[in-house]
């Protein structure tokens, strides 16, 4: 097995309609898995109504893209496994710019690197 990477990224300063928009949202996701050159299997997102925050995550065969949003703190936190010749880095720059970040924190793991 080949190590994989792991990405989180913190998203300061997002745009607030866009944190409560579920659609777009899911579209964003969507274009940035495309974009890495990800297989989209299936997803599953929650609104949690009024000045709330949407949960969100697309399944991916190679690994997942989450989403979850803090409105009220203008803040996202996204969690992207992505393994195979799929670019990480293409997710996190389509997010940061759709979301409007005013600031990012992003940190990059790699995972199985024991495995023989």
């Amino acid at each position: 097995m080949q190590p994989e990477n792991h990405g989180l990224l913190d998203l300061y300063g997002c745009d607030v309609e866009s944190l409560k928009d579920e659609g777009r949202l899911k579209n964003w996701l969507s274009e940035a898995a495309e974009a890495a050159g990800a297989t989209i299997l299936g997803s599953h997102f929650h609104t949690f109504g009024g000045e709330g925050g949407v949960t969100g995550v697309l399944l991916l065969a190679e690994s997942h893209i989450s989403i979850h949003t803090w409105p009220e703190h203008g803040f996202a936190a996204v969690d992207a496994f992505i393994c195979g010749s799929s670019e990480l880095e293409t997710v996190r720059q389509i997010l940061q710019t759709a979301l409007q970040a005013t600031n990012s924190e992003w940190t990059v793991y790699r995972r199985g690197s024991r495995w023989d």
